[in-house]
């Protein structure tokens, strides 16, 4: 019998793959406080209306972009300050992605849930030192990391005395400028115990895809999101934007705002058959 390890995030957010399905979701990244501001309490009131907890996400800084001239977000101490105040006036748990120990140490002052990057999830310094936060920790799984191996990261967060942990699949490398995923890995994770998440934009993107930037096909969202829904988990990772097209970061691979509440409302449905089934 596998133990379902529930992870508290924030004031009243509990995630669990047996427990009702979390949304994490939000900009890509922090354009500006007024939009970011904007997306937040637009995204709340939906799942609020639905019934879905909900975490927001922003980054304040994009370190592995693809291009050195392209858009690397607001900084990290003006994206904390961003973060903490909504946050604060819409009383909505927040987190972002750190890149190292230091952003870990502040970011943990101020965010719910510490966020790690996929091509940062094998850094044992960043690990650990998130951890020791004491903060609730995303491990965003690396595309190079089979789901049986997400052991390793784990125990890094583990050996630093935090057991709020949180897994993402993201897809994986397949060929040049493409990711795919295994559903399989969703269950394969699932016999770790810690609640598993789902990302379902960073699974529809092609690296590298374009002219200096990632691509990706924002179709494929709801048809990859129902489908890990349907397996059980404990959450859906949505990068969401009002205006995709002209996104900063990530446009082609974000939901359209105007399309997540019909999204949401199919995947809680999903859900809810199935851990009642359970």
């Amino acid at each position: 019998m596998i133990k379902n390890i529930h992870v508290k995030v924030g004031k009243n957010i509990v995630l669990g793959n047996n427990l009702p399905l979390v949304l994490i979701a939000g900009p890509d990244s922090i354009e500006s406080e007024k939009h970011a501001l904007f997306m937040a309490s637009k995204i709340k009131k939906i799942c609020e209306n639905l019934g879905i907890p909900f975490i927001f996400k922003a980054s304040y800084d994009k370190a592995n972009r693809t291009s050195a001239d392209s858009f690397r977000g607001v900084g990290l101490n003006r994206g904390l300050e961003i973060l903490s105040k909504i946050r604060k006036n819409l009383n909505i748990a927040v987190t972002t992605d750190v890149h190292t120990a230091g952003e870990a140490k502040k970011a943990g002052r101020v965010v719910d849930l510490i966020q790690i990057p996929a091509l940062l999830s094998r850094q044992t310094d960043l690990l650990v030192t998130a951890a020791k936060t004491g903060r609730a920790v995303n491990i965003k799984k690396g595309q190079f990391i089979a789901p049986h191996n997400i052991d390793g990261p784990i125990g890094k967060v583990e050996s630093g005395g935090n057991r709020s942990i949180l897994i993402t699949e993201r897809g994986y490398m397949f060929g040049y400028n493409n990711v795919v995923v295994d559903m399989r890995g969703l269950e394969i994770m699932k016999q770790f115990g810690y609640p598993v998440i789902f990302d379902a934009s960073h699974t529809v993107q092609f690296p590298s895809g374009s002219d200096k930037i990632s691509g990706g096909d924002r179709n494929l969202i709801a048809p990859l999101a129902r489908a890990a829904t349907a397996v059980g988990i404990a959450g859906i990772f949505l990068e969401v934007h009002d205006n995709p097209e002209k996104a900063y970061v990530d446009g082609p691979n974000s939901l359209n705002l105007g399309d997540l509440k019909n999204l949401l409302g199919k995947l809680k449905n999903i859900d809810i058959i199935l851990k009642s089934v359970h």
